[in-house]
This record gives C-alpha cells, sequence and structure tokens, in this order.
C-alpha cells in the first residue's frame, strides 16, 4: 500500500558516506520533531533525476527554508558510494541537499513507492516523489503518474503545495 497524507514514515535505516566509509542513518530519528522534505527517485545519475529533479531543489532550497524546512533528503535505491559521488557532481551537496541511499530498496517499498522496468535494467526502483513531512507525519505527497517527468515532484510544485 502506498503511503499516504496524514500517515506516519515508517522506521528505516538509510546509509550516507561519513569520514570512515559507510554509515547509517537512522531516518526516524532524523525526522522526529522537524520540518523535512524528501524526494525519491528512480536513479543516480539518471537524465530526468539528473537534469530536472535535482536542480529543482537545489533552485528551492532557501525557499523551503524560509518556510521552515529543516532539511532536503534525497533517497534513491543506489549505494552510498553512489549517492555521494552523484551528491557531489550534481553540485546538490554543496548547496545542501542530503543524500542517502536505500541500497535493498526497504523504504521504497515499505512506502509502496518501488516499481520495476526490467526492460530498462530497473529492477525494485523508486517512483519520482516529492514529499513534506512534519515529526514524521507526511503532510503533502505528490508522485509523478511518469517516472520520466518532473511535474509534480519537483522542487518548485511541492513549495507551492506546503
Amino acid at each position: 500500500m502506498t503511503i499516504s497524507e496524514g500517515a506516519n514514515l515508517p522506521g528505516a535505516t538509510l546509509l550516507q558516506m561519513g569520514a570512515n566509509g559507510p554509515e547509517a542513518v537512522d531516518l526516524g530519528a532524523k525526522l522526529q520533531g522537524r520540518k523535512v522534505v524528501i524526494f525519491g527517485l528512480p536513479g543516480a545519475y539518471t537524465g530526468t533525476c539528473t537534469t530536472a529533479h535535482v536542480p529543482s531543489f537545489m533552485r528551492t532550497k532557501d525557499k523551503f527554508a524560509a518556510k521552515g524546512v529543516d532539511e532536503i533528503i534525497c533517497v534513491s535505491v543506489n549505494d552510498p558510494f553512489v549517492m555521494k559521488a552523484w551528491g557531489e557532481s550534481t553540485g546538490a551537496t554543496a548547496a545542501g541537499i542530503t543524500f542517502l541511499g536505500d541500497a535493498d530498496g526497504a523504504f521504497t517499498k515499505a512506502i509502496g513507492l518501488d516499481f520495476s522496468v526490467p526492460a530498462a535494467g530497473l529492477i525494485d526502483r523508486s517512483k519520482r516523489y516529492a514529499l513534506y513531512a512534519e515529526g514524521g507525519v507526511v503532510k503533502v505527497l505528490q508522485v509523478e503518474e511518469n517516472a520520466g517527468q518532473c511535474t509534480v515532484s519537483g522542487g518548485e510544485a511541492l513549495l507551492d503545495a506546503i
């Protein structure tokens, strides 16, 4: 079942690169008492993800901060090594966007936003979405009908919705 507005985000352990290698991130602890934007996408270095989705949150980061958002997190079903390199190559890490890997897809599956397109090599990937949560409760959820598009899940669209 797909997560919905008003629901609590499930607990999850995601991964990020630290000074000494991969580090576990307790998503529940990260969300507690905070306003957070999470955007998910099919894969690091893929076309729309790199040229549209990530840049939309880089452009809107300061406007989200002005609305009280504490952190913007990009989640993809990729390992933390890839997520670190992608965040750096796009300039998004320097812009203050957090990149977390959902390496086994457990979080993505738990919120019901996974999909597979074997012919394209996309197995158990994330649908393209953006959500705004307060204290781990989803207040706004916007999911793309087509993973190749970035309209309702882009930074500007989510900013307008909160």
